[in-house]
């Protein structure tokens, strides 16, 4: 059953790249339903729910216009493929002796310069691992408490690795949230928005140190040390993957979830082909448990591609708001967010709902306010919620409870934050419309 899970998936993402051909939206889309249907017995209860409220939005789609499927089935095939070429890139890289140098050295140094390094050490090493940097930074904090039990360092590495994991989608050219946006808002240039986006991220993890718990000045910790040719070597692939996507959607005009698709891709087959050549025999990764992550990557975009098509995409059109009213909307967005995210709801569901009912109707100029608004508010939701799925995987490898490592030890930093996205995405549509 294992094999199949892993040879749909692998459907699922061929039909991705391929998703400009006839039939292929389709055949993406049943081959995802296909994988979440065999794996329903192993998943959590969230990604069970999303899905089954997107088999309801389809039989609703059809009963209202059958034409609704189709265009909520190449979305759902699009992002299911992202996500997919992320997690196959993840996969491949985890198990690289780099990755497990940097790791292990991210945990050098006294408390602040470790602390620092965890942060923006995750939130680089997440760019072309997604969740899979989650898994491997936070397996090393597990085993130092395996081995030394609960310390004021292990919740501060904790603290450290959710906040820098839940940047990522702020500024990250590889994530689903820059890549949804974009996708919504197809005028907002993706160089704008991350030039913007970057540097808030990078001041979140900053405050963050404002945030933590206080520890010994003179309590280092010991790790291998990575050294700068590992590091160059894991950025050249970063920066390899960045001009992909960037040639991709650009100089070929591909839309932007496709371009990080083929050029995650691209990365993994040259791997593969550098192993091939150096006497190695890689083979291809299963795929076999990502039934929870395609549940609620593929069901929410389904369900906010019908709901914003029928219902508020109609009104979108009609709003005919006055000129005060997209500030008051803009200040909004990330709040909607953080919010929805609390009540356990996917930020791509929200995401998509914003992007559909607001994208069309938003002033041309001042798209960028809403942009910003978006991914600030994703990046917030995903280190200050207890649903997130970072959250999770760290409550499951350090026994912290996500409502504890995400939510209490970080609310006062996600209401910082919140209003202070709040106030530039509010500035910048006043100052662009």
């Amino acid at each position: 059953m294992s094999t199949l899970r892993s040879a749909l998936a692998y459907v699922a993402l061929i039909a991705a790249v391929l998703a400009t051909l006839p039939g292929m939206a389709f055949l993406g889309a049943v081959a995802v339903s296909m994988a979440v249907s065999l794996g329903w017995q192993d998943m959590r209860r969230v990604p069970r729910a999303v899905f089954a409220v997107a088999v309801l939005a389809m039989a609703f789609a059809f009963g209202r216009d059958p034409g609704l499927v189709e265009g909520a089935a190449g979305n759902m095939t699009r992002l299911a493929g992202l996500i997919l070429s992320v997690m196959l890139l993840s996969s491949v890289l985890a198990g690289s002796r780099d990755l497990q140098r940097i790791s292990s050295s991210l945990f050098s140094g006294k408390p602040g310069t470790r602390y620092a390094s965890l942060a923006f050490g995750t939130a680089l090493v997440s760019v072309p691992l997604n969740f899979g940097s989650v898994a491997v930074v936070g397996s090393l904090i597990s085993e130092r408490i395996r081995r030394s039990g609960d310390s004021v360092a292990t919740r501060n590495s904790t603290r450290a690795v959710l906040r820098g994991f839940g940047v990522s989608p702020i500024w990250s050219p590889l994530s689903i949230s820059v890549a949804l946006t974009l996708t919504l808002l197809p005028t907002l240039g993706g160089a704008q928005l991350i030039g913007l986006s970057l540097p808030f991220a990078m001041l979140v993890l900053l405050a963050g140190f404002l945030w933590r718990e206080p520890e010994s000045q003179f309590e280092t910790g010991s790790a291998d040390t990575a050294g700068a040719a590992a590091w160059l070597r894991f950025g050249g692939i970063i920066l390899g993957i960045c001009i992909g996507v960037f040639l991709f959607s650009h100089v070929y005009e591909l839309s932007y979830a496709r371009s990080v698709t083929l050029s995650c891709l691209a990365a993994v087959i040259i791997g593969w082909a550098l192993s091939w050549a150096g006497g190695r025999r890689p083979c291809p990764p299963t795929m076999a448990n990502v039934s929870n992550e395609l549940a609620i990557v593929g069901g929410s975009a389904f369900i906010g591609s019908v709901i914003s098509a029928v219902v508020l995409g109609q009104i979108a059109g009609d709003m005919g708001l006055p000129g005060w009213a997209w500030p008051v909307l803009a200040a909004l967005v990330p709040w909607s967010f953080f919010l929805a995210g609390l009540a356990g709801a996917n930020p791509i569901l929200t995401g998509t709902l914003i992007g559909g009912i607001l994208g069309p109707a938003w002033p041309p100029g001042a798209v960028l306010g809403l942009g910003f608004a978006m991914v600030t508010g994703w990046g917030i939701t995903a280190f200050g919620t207890p649903f997130a799925a970072n959250a999770l995987i760290m409550e499951r490898l350090t026994g912290y409870r996500a409502r504890d490592a995400s939510l209490r030890w970080s609310l006062v930093l996600s209401l910082i934050a919140l209003s202070a996205a709040s106030a530039i995405a509010v500035g910048l549509t006043v100052w662009l419309a």
